[in-house]
This record gives C-alpha cells, sequence and structure tokens, in this order.
C-alpha cells in the first residue's frame, strides 16, 4: 500500500493517509480441536498597466506537506517506549472524512484471537444472503453468543456452518480482504490491522454496493454495541461510543498474550474505525492498557489531521 500524504492550503486540504498498529483465556480464542492457547510559492510581479502578457498572476502558497503515518508514529513512540516484548500495528480511518493513517508496517500478521468472530459471523451473512434466506434462529443465538459474550463453542459451530476456514478465506476474498489467512483453530487465523480496517468498512460503511447488505451490517453493528460490561474494553477508550470486539490470547510456548481490540467509535461528533493489534505483552492488562492508549494516540492524530 503506498504511503499517502495530506496537502493543506489556504482553500482546500486533501487528505489520505494509510495506517496499521498491531492481540482469560475463556473468551479470548478457541483453537478448534485443542485447548485455549494459554500461551502517522512566490506571487509573479504585476505591471502597473496590465496587459496579455503582465496580466497579474494568482499567487500560490502550500503550507508543508504532513505525513500522518510519521505523527502517529511520534505520538506512539513514547508508549511503546516501555513496552518491552510488545509489538503493536494500528490502522485508523476517519469515517466522516477519509483520513487514514497507519503505523506498525503494513504486512505486519497478527494471531487474530477473537477478533475474527466477526470477520465469521460476516461470512455467515454472506451465505445466508447467497441462499436468500435470514438467518434461522439457533444460527441467530449463536451468533449473539458468539459476539456479545465471545463464546468460543460459538464461534467453533459458526465456522463450521460457513464451510470451514478455506470458507472464510474464500468470503474475505469478496470482502477485500487481502492478507488474512484462516486457521482451522480460528484464533490463529492470521491478520494485519488494515485488513481488519477493510472489514470493518464493509461492517459499518454506507456504501450501498458492498458484499454484505444493509440488513446484514446492522443486525453485526448491533451486537458489537452490546458485548458484555467486562468486554468493553479497547478501542472503546478512544471515544464516547463504540461498537467493538475485542480478542485476547495467552501463548502457552511463551506466557505472552495476544491482545487485539477492533470497532467503531465515535469522538467529538466525528465517527473513526479503529484497528488495533498487539502481541508479547506480558499480561493481559498490561496489553489492554496499551491497546486503549494506542487507540487514543491514533484517533487523535487523525482527528487533527482532518481538522488542519
Amino acid at each position: 500500500m503506498p504511503r499517502h500524504r495530506v496537502r493543506r492550503s489556504a482553500l482546500s486540504a486533501t487528505v489520505a493517509a494509510a495506517v496499521v498498529l498491531a492481540g482469560s483465556a475463556a473468551g479470548g480464542a478457541w483453537l478448534a480441536g485443542r485447548s485455549p492457547d494459554h500461551a502517522p510559492a512566490a506571487a509573479a510581479s504585476v505591471s502597473s498597466v496590465p496587459s496579455a502578457a503582465t496580466a497579474p498572476v494568482a499567487a500560490t502558497s502550500e503550507e508543508p506537506v504532513v505525513d500522518l503515518d510519521a505523527e502517529l508514529a511520534g505520538a506512539l513512540e513514547p508508549l511503546l517506549a516501555g513496552s518491552g516484548t510488545a509489538a503493536v500495528s494500528v490502522a485508523v480511518l476517519d469515517g466522516t472524512g477519509g483520513t487514514r493513517a497507519v503505523y506498525g508496517g503494513e504486512d505486519a500478521t497478527y494471531d487474530t484471537a477473537s477478533i475474527v468472530k466477526v470477520d465469521i459471523l460476516a461470512a455467515l451473512l454472506l451465505r445466508a444472503q447467497d441462499e436468500g434466506r435470514v438467518l434461522t434462529a439457533g444460527e441467530r443465538a449463536q451468533a449473539v453468543a458468539m459476539i456479545e459474550r465471545s463464546d468460543n463453542e460459538a464461534a467453533t459451530a459458526l465456522l463450521a456452518a460457513v464451510g470451514g476456514a478455506s470458507a472464510l478465506d474464500a468470503a474475505n476474498e469478496r470482502l477485500g480482504l487481502t492478507t488474512t489467512t484462516a486457521a482451522p483453530a480460528w484464533g490463529l487465523t492470521r491478520t494485519t490491522a488494515a485488513d481488519q480496517l477493510t472489514l470493518l468498512e464493509a461492517v459499518f460503511g454506507t456504501d450501498p454496493d458492498t458484499e454484505l447488505s444493509q440488513a446484514s451490517r446492522t443486525y453485526l453493528r448491533g451486537l458489537m454495541a452490546r458485548v458484555e460490561a467486562d468486554q468493553q474494553w479497547g478501542v472503546s477508550a478512544a471515544g464516547s461510543t463504540w461498537a467493538l470486539k475485542n480478542g485476547w490470547m495467552p501463548r502457552t510456548a511463551t506466557g505472552l498474550w495476544n491482545i487485539n481490540s477492533i470497532g467503531q467509535v465515535t469522538a467529538d461528533g466525528r465517527t473513526y474505525l479503529v484497528a488495533v493489534l498487539s502481541g508479547g505483552q506480558p499480561t493481559k492488562e498490561a496489553g489492554v492498557a496499551l491497546v486503549e492508549a494506542v487507540a487514543k494516540a491514533a484517533v487523535k492524530v487523525v482527528r487533527t489531521g482532518a481538522a488542519g
């Protein structure tokens, strides 16, 4: 993905920047078939007697180009200075004006843990649309459990219902995700913050020509706005209202944690899509604190860039 820059002038500001930053075992991630893994001018001279040759030329001036990726990196530097083994990637989109920013490497992949549950439900909704039907009562019950309570057994059942990991990859291709690879042990699905931002655009966007129907998007958003109280952390720290899904997964081999959070937040009357992925966190609590600080800093950078 090429780096975009924000160019401002006295008359206009064209904004576009790319953003990517980087994961309680019960609600974090279920590894199917095994236990949960505890593991950014000059004005022309004007003649006093204007003529065709000496007519005034409009003055042009520009302020310096602003690189939001670099600004984001600068804002995050003090937050990450003491993070030790933790690796982080974040992607942010101003849903009102379209400004983007990325940190952490476009191709840096992380295990999804339970944020993949949004992806699984999106795939199920696509399947139902293709079949010209609504979700069954059983599917709805499992969807509620999977998103609102982060129930792992429901996620395993619904992944099977859509056709497994290969079917999830096919759904992701339709949704525009290009760097996400599904795993049968769904918590080990690999993704990037940029791809998660693409998924959020599919869920929260307003384009009528997207793969997910308006009804499907409304349904999924509603569940993400009703996650249980003990799971209302993460990107929610960056706004006054939110709809989100979190993932948390300890690793057996290292004892370190993946802590992830994706969703939409509203701050100062503007909406933002935010995806924060992380790995190598020493504890769940430390990971949550870092993810929240990163989300707040990222939204502030993009909000300032859009306002400027």
